[in-house]
């Protein structure tokens, strides 16, 4: 359990900036989420999609001076993702350029405790408000308090139900199994953007039958994301976070079947743990029906 007041290095974190007077209209035709929304306080999490509704990456934006936009985003995916985007600049007057090595993020738990130190607080959600980021310069000084580990912080955003997109699932997720309706990263009322005609055909259409869910398991092998394997009452599952416990066991997210829905085709993947015995978890939002 982390102290009050308690400071992780996100390291595996990158950012890219998006700079010209372009960069949220650009956004806007290209992410799941409103981007007029833009603040410079608090996360706006946007999806980033294939033609086909998959997720190729989960962007947390914030708006930075002069117009620009930040996005945040694992440090793997940080090159195939600006290669992605640049693709559809054309004639857009925007620049899109890698800001890692200028900027410092920490994640922030319990923020309220956290000593003073320079740099930008950012919301992390209306959802989970005991934790915060905070940007710095690179040439700032670290912030001082407890540490947290980058697993704790970790089991902190599973127990939150909030995915993150790595190299290992990029792809592999139509919006809703990633749950991205519920954590406010979809909007359904602004204009096109790519995958937008499958995500909107699977909100206003059908329930989705696989789901992001929240399971503990008891015995379990090393999970890391995009390893696959079947429950033990035969769902098959496939890993998006994942955690080891002190007890041996592993808490994690997957997508797997709802209980009760019809059976699905497994996924493809890496070879498969076989009759994992588990438990559900509660996730703190409600599943649509």
């Amino acid at each position: 359990m982390y102290q009050p007041g308690s400071v992780c290095v996100l390291d595996d974190l990158g950012t890219l900036r998006f700079s010209g007077a372009d960069a949220g209209k650009f956004l806007q035709g290209q992410l799941s989420n409103d981007v007029s929304a833009l603040s410079a306080t608090a996360l706006l999490r946007a999806g980033l999609h294939n033609p086909q509704g998959r997720t190729l990456a989960l962007l947390w934006l914030i708006a930075a001076d002069g117009g620009d936009v930040l996005a945040l985003l694992p440090r793997e995916l940080l090159d195939a993702i600006a290669s992605q985007l640049r693709r559809y600049v054309l004639r857009a007057k925007l620049t899109i350029s890698d800001n890692s090595a200028q900027q410092r993020i920490y994640g922030l738990a319990a923020p309220d405790a956290c000593p003073a130190a320079a740099g930008r607080r950012i919301a992390y959600g209306a959802r989970d408000q005991q934790r915060m980021l905070l940007l710095q310069s690179a040439a700032d000084p670290e912030p001082q308090g407890p540490t947290m580990s980058r697993a704790q912080w970790r089991a902190l955003d599973i127990a939150a139900g909030l995915a993150q997109v790595y190299g290992a699932t990029s792809g592999q997720f139509v919006a809703q199994m990633l749950n991205l309706d519920c954590i406010d990263a979809i909007s359904f009322t602004k204009g096109c953007y790519t995958g937008q005609e499958v995500i909107a055909r699977a909100h206003y259409r059908g329930r989705i039958k696989r789901r992001l869910q929240r399971f503990a398991s008891r015995a379990a092998p090393h999970l890391a994301a995009g390893d696959s394997g079947r429950l033990d009452d035969g769902r098959s599952f496939r890993v998006v976070e994942a955690v080891a416990q002190a007890d041996g066991g592993c808490e994690f997210l997957a997508v797997a079947a709802l209980p009760g829905a019809t059976a699905e085709p497994d996924e493809g993947g890496l070879a498969p743990v076989e009759g994992l015995p588990y438990s559900t978890l509660p996730l703190p939002y409600a599943l649509p029906e």
